[in-house]
C-alpha cells in the first residue's frame, strides 16, 4: 500500500477528530496547578481546520501542502504552533509526490520533527518533541529492516511501529521531566501526539476515528464562505466565535443570543457547544451582535464584512480567504497587544497600542489572528507584545508570514512587562534600539499575580487542594491560601523596596475594591506609589506590575 492524497486526507480526518475527543483529557494534564490547561484546546483547533480540506482528492503534495498551510495559520498556542510546524515539516518532505511509499513517510517524520524542534528556542526532553524524535527514529529504522527478506514491509506496520515507538517515549516523559513525574502526569503536548498517531493508524484500518460529540462535528466543518448573497437585503456579514465562561459551559446555553439573531438578520448558522459558540448572521445591526455574544464569555474570532461592496460570490470567497486588508503605513512605528480584559486593553490603548487582540491563558490567539491585527496597524515596523509565554511562538511564526510590514516580536510574557516595554518605547530611535530598550524594561519590573489552583497536586513538595489562591511571582509559585486577599498581602512582602505597584483587578471585582486592594500593599510597602485599576482579566482576581 501506498499513501495517496485522498488516504492521508483520510488520515488527517481521523486524527484531529481523535485529537477532539481527548481535548479535555489533554487540557488535564497540567504540570503546576494554574489555569492553563489549554494544550488540547490548542492542539484540537490547529488540527481541526483539516476538515476544510472538504474530503479532499489529489495528489499527495498537493494535499500535505495544503493541510500545512489551513494549520499554519489556525496554530494556537506553543503545542500548536509545533504541531502546525510538523506537519509544514512532512509537506516539505512530500513536495512533488503523488504517492508515498514507506521511506517517504518515514523520511516525512523526520522532516516533521526537525521543523518543529528548530522552531523551539530551548528544547527540553520530556516534551511532545522527544516523542516526535523517538516516532521518526522508529520510522527509519523500520525502513532499515525492512531490506531484509521477510521483513514487513507495509504502511499499516510501518504506522502501527511508530504508534508503539511514541507511546513508550511518552511513557518515559515523567523520568525525563521531574515536574511531570511530581504531577503524576506524561507530557500533555505528546499525548495529543500520540493520539493524532492513534487517529491515522484507525484510518488506515478502514475504521476511522468519529467525533464524539456531534456538536463539535458541526463546528469543525462549517465554511462560512460557501453563503449565497445575490438575495441578501442585510448589508453586513457578521461571524463570531465566543468561548463560554463558566457560567454557561455546555450546550445550548445561549438561547437569547439565538433568538436576537433571528430577529435582526436571516441566514443565521449557529453552534451552542460545550465550550464555544459559533455565529454567523446577516444584519444591520453587527454591533448588537457581538454587544450580546459577549455577555456570554470572550471573543475569540470576530469578522464582519460589507457584503453590498462585494461585486459577486466568488470575489466575498477570494478576499475572505486570500486577501486580508492591509493597512498604509501612516507613520513609522505602531503596536498591537495580546490581552484580556477591557480595563487591561484601555491601559494599554492609553499608552499607544493601536491594536488589541482578545488573548491569553486558556484562549490563546492563532497565527492568523496576529497576522491580522499587524496587517491592519497603519505603520512600517509593528511590534508585536504576546505578553504571555504560550503566545510568543505563535507571534513568532505570525512574524515570519507577514509580507506587507516589518514585524519586530517582543518577548513579553505578562501583561506588566508589556506595559513596562511600551513606556520605554521612544518614537525617535530605531526599531533595533527600541528593542533592546524594551527588553531592558522586560528585567526591570516583576510580574505578580493571584489566581486559583484547578486541580489538586503537590509542586516541590507542598501539596496544594484545588481551589486554593496561588500567588505567582514571574510565573513561577511563590505562596499557596485560602483566599486571594491573603495572597495578595503575602506578595505584598516582597514591595517593600519598590517604588511604583500598578494592579489590575480582575473580573469580579470593581473600583469599590480598590481601596481595600491598596490597603493591603500599603500595609507591607507604605512608601511606595500605588495605582489601581479595574482590569476585567478572567481568572487572576490580581495582576501586579512592581517596579
Amino acid at each position: 500500500m501506498t499513501l495517496n492524497g485522498q488516504l492521508f486526507f483520510e488520515m488527517l480526518v481521523s486524527a484531529a477528530n481523535a485529537l477532539d475527543n481527548e481535548q479535555e483529557v489533554i487540557n488535564n494534564m497540567n504540570v503546576f496547578p494554574v489555569p492553563d490547561g489549554d494544550t488540547g484546546i490548542n492542539m484540537t483547533l490547529t488540527l481541526r481546520t483539516m476538515n476544510g480540506l472538504q474530503n479532499y482528492k489529489g495528489a499527495l503534495s498537493d494535499c500535505a501542502k495544503q493541510a500545512a498551510e489551513v494549520a499554519l495559520r489556525a496554530a494556537r498556542g506553543n503545542s500548536g504552533a509545533i504541531l502546525s510546524l510538523f506537519f509544514r515539516g512532512m509537506s516539505k518532505a512530500f513536495r512533488g509526490l503523488e504517492t508515498a511509499d514507506i521511506a517517504d513517510v518515514a523520511h516525512a517524520f523526520r522532516q516533521g520533527h526537525n521543523e518543529a524542534y528548530k522552531a523551539v528556542m530551548n528544547p527540553t526532553k520530556g516534551t511532545i518533541l522527544t516523542v516526535m524524535q523517538k516516532c521518526a527514529e522508529s520510522a527509519e529504522k523500520f525502513v532499515e529492516a525492512s531490506a531484509y527478506e521477510g521483513a514487513k514491509k507495509d504502511m499499516e506496520s510501518l504506522f502501527e511501529a511508530m504508534l508503539k515507538a511514541s507511546e513508550v517515549a511518552l511513557a518515559k516523559t515523567p523520568e525525563q521531566l521531574p515536574k511531570l513525574k511530581e504531577a503524576h502526569v506524561v507530557d500533555a503536548g505528546g499525548y495529543g501526539f500520540v493520539t493524532i498517531l492513534k487517529g491515522m493508524v484507525a484510518a488506515l484500518k478502514q475504521n476511522p476515528i468519529v467525533l464524539l460529540n456531534q456538536s463539535n462535528a458541526t463546528t469543525a466543518a462549517a465554511d462560512f464562505s460557501d453563503f449565497d448573497t445575490d438575495e441578501i437585503t442585510f448589508a453586513y456579514c457578521t461571524e463570531c466565535i465566543v468561548e463560554k465562561s463558566e457560567a454557561f459551559a455546555g450546550e445550548d446555553t445561549a438561547g437569547e443570543l439565538h433568538k436576537l439573531l433571528s430577529e435582526i438578520g436571516d441566514s443565521v448558522v449557529f453552534v451552542d457547544d460545550e465550550a464555544i459558540i459559533k455565529l454567523h448572521v446577516h444584519t444591520d445591526h453587527p454591533g448588537q451582535v457581538l454587544e450580546k455574544a459577549v455577555e456570554y464569555g470572550s471573543l475569540v474570532t470576530v469578522k464582519i464584512e460589507n457584503m453590498k461592496n462585494q461585486h459577486s460570490n466568488m470575489v466575498v470567497k477570494q478576499e475572505a480567504k486570500n486577501a486580508p486588508k492591509v493597512a498604509k503605513p501612516e507613520k513609522k512605528y505602531g503596536f498591537v497587544s495580546v490581552c484580556l480584559g477591557e480595563g487591561i486593553a484601555a491601559a494599554f490603548r492609553d499608552v499607544g497600542v493601536d491594536r488589541i487582540i482578545h488573548g491569553g491563558q486558556t484562549m490563546n490567539p492563532s497565527t492568523q489572528d496576529i497576522m491580522d491585527a499587524v496587517n491592519l496597524t497603519p505603520a512600517e515596523y509593528v511590534f508585536v507584545l504576546p505578553n504571555n509565554k504560550n503566545i510568543y511562538m505563535v507571534a513568532e511564526q505570525a512574524a515570519g508570514l507577514v509580507r506587507d510590514k516589518k514585524v519586530i516580536v517582543v518577548p513579553t510574557r505578562s501583561v506588566p512587562q508589556g506595559i513596562s516595554c511600551m513606556i520605554a518605547f521612544n518614537p525617535d530611535i530605531s526599531p533595533e534600539q527600541n528593542l533592546e530598550d524594551m527588553k531592558a524594561a522586560i528585567d526591570g519590573v516583576t510580574s505578580m499575580s493571584v489566581t486559583g489552583a484547578v486541580r489538586s497536586t503537590t509542586v516541590e513538595g507542598e501539596a496544594i487542594r484545588d481551589g486554593q489562591m496561588l500567588g505567582l511571582v514571574d510565573g513561577s509559585i511563590d505562596c499557596v491560601t485560602d483566599s486571594a486577599e491573603e495572597c495578595l498581602g503575602k506578595l505584598a512582602e516582597k514591595m517593600v523596596d519598590a517604588t511604583y505597584v500598578m494592579v489590575f483587578l480582575g473580573e469580579g471585582l470593581s473600583e469599590e475594591d480598590a481601596d481595600a486592594t491598596e490597603a493591603i500593599i500599603r500595609e507591607k510597602a507604605p512608601d511606595c506609589e500605588i495605582a489601581v485599576l479595574v482590569g476585567g482579566q478572567p481568572l487572576y482576581p490580581y495582576i501586579i506590575s512592581v517596579e
